[in-house]
C-alpha cells in the first residue's frame, strides 16, 4: 500500500467507502486507518492479519456506536467473525479512538485511494502508539519507521513528551 498505490487483494478502498458512509449517515464522527496497514503506507510491505480503522464515536456511551456499525455494514453484506467485520474476505477491526488514537484520527493524513478519499494516520502517530504497546513487533514497526520514512523528528519529540512516552531502546 506504500503511497496508495492500487492493491490486487485487499479490498481496501471497499473499506474506505464504508468508513466514510458511516461518517455520512452520522454514525461515526471521523475516521483513519491505523495499525500495521498504515505503516505499510509509509515502509516497505510486510504481512499482516487485517485492517484497523479508528473511528471518534459520535456515541460517547461504553458501546461507543459499535453495535450500529456492525448492524449498517452487515446490511450492506459485510459478514462478521468474532470482533472483526469481514469484506469479501478481509477482516476489519472497527476501534473506538480515545486520548492518542484520537489525536491520530483529527491529526490524520488524507489520501486517495483508488478514488476513494481516505485518511492514515501519520508516521509519528504510529510510532508513538507503537512506543506506548511495546511489544517487540512494535519496536520493529519504530525501527522501520525511522529508517525508512520521513518522520518529523521535532513533531515525534513533541507528541511523545505531551502523552509521556518514550522510544524503547532499539
Amino acid at each position: 500500500m506504500a503511497n496508495a498505490q492500487p492493491s490486487n487483494n485487499l479490498p481496501l478502498a471497499g473499506v474506505f467507502a464504508a468508513a466514510n458512509r458511516l461518517v455520512e449517515s452520522g454514525l461515526i464522527v471521523d475516521w483513519a486507518l491505523g495499525g500495521a496497514l498504515a505503516a505499510i503506507y509509509y515502509v516497505e510491505p510486510f504481512t499482516t492479519y487485517d485492517a484497523d480503522i479508528f473511528f471518534i464515536p459520535r456515541d460517547q456511551s461504553l458501546a461507543a456506536g459499535i453495535p450500529s456499525i456492525f448492524s449498517c455494514l452487515q446490511k450492506e453484506g459485510w459478514q462478521v467473525e468474532g470482533e472483526h467485520l469481514v469484506l469479501h474476505g478481509f477482516p476489519v477491526q472497527f476501534l473506538a479512538a480515545a486520548g492518542l488514537t484520537e489525536e491520530a484520527v483529527r491529526e490524520a493524513e488524507s489520501i486517495d485511494f483508488e478514488g476513494t478519499p481516505a485518511k492514515v494516520f501519520r508516521a509519528e502517530f504510529i510510532i508513538a502508539i507503537a512506543a506506548s504497546l511495546g511489544r517487540m513487533k512494535d519496536k520493529v514497526r519504530i525501527q522501520q519507521l525511522l529508517t525508512q520514512a520521513e518522520v518529523d523528528k521535532s513533531y515525534l519529540a513533541d507528541l511523545l513528551r505531551r502523552h509521556k512516552l518514550e522510544l524503547p531502546m532499539l
